[in-house]
């Protein structure tokens, strides 16, 4: 155990020791980020459509957490008392002829005298919905955007603030619901995704187990949900984006003790470098790892699960490892919604999680003897936990994760509340599911 721990400490610090020169990187394309914004911001005096934000230190913390160049996401807040807008569910009335709306998705209806939204409203227009009543088109809110982002560009390179390939900006060129633009800082191109964004206030989400912020700062999950954030689906519909809260969230882990953003760092590390899918495309993602996370934030409260780093990795392993098994991971602020749905089929992916052979190229788990992962068949008892129903939430427990944790090591848990509930949570599943011993 200590020669594993050793060998995972080590691999953390090439980690750390590349975090600085990755924000170097991130800065200096934020530079010229900022440059290009101060001109948009030279333009908003005239059309004040936007709000500005200098303070990009969300953006960089994930930057520097996330092993693999992803994008960095920019969303820009409408200029907009977003308090003021009806949020309605699109229906198919709401888009054009062939078109049908996505699930979840919305439109923000502007009210009828609507004086403090005149300068949207005249700038872009509204889509007309049933009573008389207009909407917010997001195609029409992103089409203004990438207008003033063109003029600011070009405002830039007149005044010779941006060296050739600083900047690319062909996507803004094309008709499409993505803005993006790719900046060069020195030999790294980092991709800003600009997204527009209305935000509006909202009641505290109350979810599942986690009323009482329970292994969260205090305070912190209302602090990071009490705003709504909605951003474009479609050319006619808005969806909500939980983007920004789950970044919060993240940071309020941060002033937590123990390793458990440094356990995020070298799983995803792995994910980078080992549990890609062949192309690139589909597998785990850097988002799903957030999501993974923050449940065992919230599934281990006690501080004592987190006071070393061999520890921290268990914990959100075999989170993973149950959400790979069942292939369902629900999404921390809005539990009813799968991430894992519509996602390939995970099973080699599951294997090389649960069996990571090589110390020497990424981290040995312990989870049994070193076995071949392309003829690797599970225990049938621990196959017979991993997947117990998804929809049962009385697995979703940390007696269950005691149980799995126990299963895969030699943990001894002597607590005996503890060592109460997990028993009686395994007299469950034997009951309900047929041993396979």
């Amino acid at each position: 155990m200590a020669a594993s721990a050793s060998q995972w400490h080590s691999y953390l610090r090439v980690i750390v020791s590349c975090e600085k020169q990755r924000l170097e990187h991130f800065q200096q394309a934020e530079n010229i980020l900022l440059t290009l914004l101060t001109l948009l911001e030279g333009i908003h005096a005239r059309e004040p459509h936007f709000l500005i934000d200098y303070a990009r230190n969300l953006e960089a913390f994930e930057f520097t957490l996330c092993a693999s160049e992803d994008a960095v996401t920019m969303e820009v807040p409408l200029r907009i008392d977003g308090n003021a807008l009806q949020v309605l569910a699109c229906w198919p009335g709401d888009t054009p002829a062939g078109h049908h709306p996505e699930l979840g998705t919305c439109c923000l209806e502007v009210p009828s005298p609507g004086t403090d939204l005149k300068d949207w409203t005249s700038a872009v227009g509204v889509m007309e919905r049933g009573g008389g009543a207009g909407c917010l088109v997001p195609g029409k809110v992103l089409q203004h955007l990438k207008d003033l982002l063109v003029s600011a560009i070009m405002r830039c390179q007149r005044h010779f603030l941006l060296q050739p390939g600083d900047l690319s900006a062909e996507n803004l060129q094309e008709d499409a619901m993505e803005l993006f633009l790719l900046i060069c800082s020195v030999w790294k191109t980092v991709r800003f995704d600009i997204v527009p964004v209305v935000r509006r206030w909202q009641e505290p989400l109350w979810l599942k187990g986690q009323q009482n912020d329970r292994g969260f700062p205090e305070g912190s999950l209302w602090k990071a949900t009490e705003e709504a954030y909605f951003v474009p689906a479609s050319p006619h519909c808005w969806r909500s984006s939980t983007y920004l809260p789950i970044l919060k969230l993240l940071q309020a882990v941060d002033t937590l003790k123990g390793p458990r953003l440094d356990s995020l760092c070298l799983l995803d590390q792995l994910r980078s470098q080992d549990w890609g899918e062949e192309g690139g495309k589909g597998g785990l993602t850097f988002n799903h790892l957030k999501m993974v996370l923050l449940w065992s934030t919230e599934l281990f409260p006690s501080p004592e699960d987190w006071q070393d780093l061999e520890g921290s990795i268990y914990r959100l392993l075999v989170i993973l490892l149950r959400c790979l098994a069942t292939w369902h991971l629900p999404h921390f602020l809005h539990p009813e919604e799968n991430l894992f749905q519509g996602e390939p089929d995970l099973a080699s992916l599951y294997c090389k999680v649960s069996f990571a052979q090589d110390p020497r190229c990424f981290l040995h788990f312990h989870f049994g003897l070193p076995v071949r992962t392309d003829s690797w068949q599970a225990d049938p008892s621990t196959q017979a936990l991993l997947q117990v129903p998804a929809e049962d939430w009385s697995y979703w427990d940390t007696a269950y994760f005691d149980i799995l944790l126990i299963q895969f090591q030699v943990y001894r848990i002597q607590d005996g509340t503890c060592c109460s509930a997990m028993s009686q949570l395994l007299s469950k599943i034997w009951r309900e599911i047929p041993q396979q011993t």
